[in-house]
């Protein structure tokens, strides 16, 4: 049986499961529940095939459950809830989207960031609040299997405290960069000095002890932001890339970078993503460092240079230019190089 838009109940289940299993599994058992329980629903995996493939996806249904009132019970207790309440999560579906704005994937950033010679100027593509977009006005904690690196904006800077564990010590990073430009893009910009979108991007954290400070994290983070907002470009990224990146100054190396965001395009969108940026530094005459961190099954040409065998669950593949260098943690609380040294 396929709902009316020729999607197949079973490929939600998939993908719920798949959530689960290897995404809340370990970090939030809850959702991990939830979705589990959802993949073995054929009621709700064909209520959720109905949908839109924007509105299928597991965190931004759970988000608007929450954002709706849902308790944060067991899966069997929640679906009741949910069944009853169904139109008024879809309402809220449609107005809102999922834009997780994790301050701490900076930390996981700044190995490639704080490398680069001179002032930069940073093109965050999926940008929300743009929270990720204040690397150098954060302070990090790296440990090692050795030691620990502390870095800091000032000794008495301290707002905003990301920790990242490295597997090496050379890859720590030894200063902040000098950022000279920030601009962002996103479909629907989020505003750090709104306390209603700020509390949204709080819901789209998912419950759990070991979430429980990301939230202080980005209420951290989006004060930051709000004593200075970066100015986040409405619109299509595919459609706004290069025209945002011509108006970054010449004196200074433009980085391009998105987490987790490619993969709300489609297969082609993706590829005529990675077509742009292949070609912007020529397009916009000036140097630019493509960073992405995003996960395996979204850029064809990087998943070919990952090793067949390399667990990425839970985890990004960074790359930068096109070349995969490192996995990092999905929420920046972990950073992995080993398995691309030497290749």
């Amino acid at each position: 049986m396929s709902t009316t838009d020729g999607t197949d109940p079973a490929r939600v289940a998939a993908l719920y499961d798949d959530f689960g299993r290897h995404w809340a599994h370990g970090t939030s058992p809850l959702y991990e529940e939830w979705a589990l329980g959802i993949a073995g629903d054929r009621e709700l995996t064909t209520r959720i095939a109905g949908l839109s493939r924007r509105l299928r996806q597991p965190n931004l249904l759970f988000a608007s459950a929450r954002w709706a009132g849902s308790p944060l019970a067991p899966f069997a207790q929640w679906r009741e809830w949910l069944l009853a309440a169904w139109d008024r999560v879809l309402d809220i579906a449609k107005e809102r989207s999922t834009q997780t704005n994790e301050p701490n994937r900076c930390a996981t950033l700044l190995p490639v960031i704080s490398r680069i010679d001179g002032p930069v100027a940073l093109l965050e593509v999926g940008a929300a609040a743009g929270l990720c977009l204040f690397p150098d006005r954060y302070a990090y904690e790296y440990s090692t299997p050795t030691r620990i690196r502390r870095l800091a904006p000032s000794a008495d800077d301290r707002r905003v405290n990301l920790a990242c564990r490295i597997d090496a010590d050379d890859v720590v990073p030894d200063r902040l960069p000098e950022v000279v430009w920030r601009r962002g893009i996103d479909l629907n910009p989020i505003d750090p000095r709104d306390p209603e979108e700020v509390d949204w991007l709080a819901t789209l954290v998912w419950p759990g002890p070991d979430h429980d400070r990301r939230v202080e994290r980005l209420r951290a983070a989006a004060e930051v932001a709000a004593s200075d907002p970066p100015e986040i470009i409405r619109g299509d990224l595919l459609e706004t890339v290069t025209e945002i990146a011509a108006s970054a100054p010449h004196d200074a190396t433009l980085v391009v970078f998105h987490s987790a965001v490619l993969l709300y395009l489609d297969a082609a969108g993706r590829e005529r993503f990675a077509d742009i940026m292949d070609g912007l530094a020529a397009e916009v005459d000036r140097r630019v460092v493509w960073l992405s961190n995003e996960s395996r099954g979204t850029l064809t040409a990087v998943d070919a240079r990952v090793p067949a065998d390399l667990d990425t669950s839970r985890r990004f593949i960074q790359s930068v230019d096109g070349a995969p260098i490192a996995l990092a943690g999905q929420h920046g609380a972990t950073y992995e190089t080993s398995a691309f040294r030497g290749r």
